[in-house]
């Protein structure tokens, strides 16, 4: 299938590994220009110069807090001074710390908002001029709480289903601009992010990282965690012209394990 993504410009955030990077360089991989943000100078120019080798597209890294507004608009305005256009904007950035309600304060909570939470708005809002222009694209990466709430994760759960309802709302708002904007779903995905979650639910309960993961491969139909490069395929085709009467859906993609319909 032609995505249609060729020469577009599309920013990815949280891309120097994981989901976002895989994500920046499926695009690459489809001809597309690519502007990744993270928040290490040094991990973004090395995540850049791998994709820029392997697909010779054109790719640029910049350095952005994803908590950070003044961060966040800076960004934005490099890239479209760099490129000269923005289809579309990836919305990525690390999860909330995980473990039980009565363990964070005030603080802990603030945090997690400002990461989770105002880093989608904030981004939407600085793109949306520049989207507005020709239409385009925006993908939200959540997580399967907001389907099913995931106990150690309960800012998580709470944040990103902030971030679902902003995207179902927008999606209605931003159709007369020719702008869809989706969330995609992860369920277990061999990432760091998953394997740091291992290691802290094998030290809750006195096991090891290993056996962790085997219980959660069991849980699922498909039997295995997902690959980075599977969950790029979906986030792909949801930026491209070839998913161009989608917006304001839940895509998700997690080997069959959710439950809820």
């Amino acid at each position: 299938m032609d995505l249609g993504v060729q020469n577009k410009v599309f920013m990815v955030a949280g891309a120097s590994s994981g989901l976002g990077y895989a994500i920046a360089k499926k695009l690459a991989e489809e001809g597309a220009k690519v502007s990744i943000a993270s928040r290490n100078q040094e991990s973004i120019a090395k995540a850049a110069a791998s994709i820029s080798e392997e697909t010779a597209a054109e790719i640029r890294g910049y350095i952005f807090d994803a908590r950070d507004a003044d961060s966040i608009t800076q960004w934005v305005e490099d890239t479209q001074n760099d490129f000269g256009h923005i289809d579309g904007l990836v919305i990525n950035a690390g999860g909330p710390a995980p473990g039980f309600f009565e363990e964070f304060d005030d603080q802990a909570w603030q945090a997690a908002f400002e990461l989770t939470l105002m880093s989608a708005v904030r981004l939407i809002r600085a793109t949306l001029p520049a989207l507005k222009v020709n239409g385009g694209s925006i993908l939200t990466l959540t997580s399967s709480a907001v389907k099913e709430p995931i106990d150690i994760l309960v800012m998580s759960n709470v944040m990103r289903s902030g971030v679902n309802s902003l995207v179902k709302t927008l999606a209605t708002d931003l159709a007369q601009y020719n702008i869809r904007i989706n969330n995609l779903i992860p369920g277990s995905i061999n990432t760091d992010r998953i394997k740091a979650l291992n290691m802290f639910l094998a030290k809750r309960s006195d096991t090891s990282p290993g056996k962790v993961r085997k219980a959660a491969e069991s849980a699922i139909p498909m039997g295995r965690y997902g690959k980075p490069e599977e969950f790029a395929n979906a986030a792909a085709f949801l930026l491209s012209d070839a998913a161009s009467y989608i917006t304001g859906t839940n895509t998700v993609v997690d080997g069959g394990k959710m439950k809820s319909i």
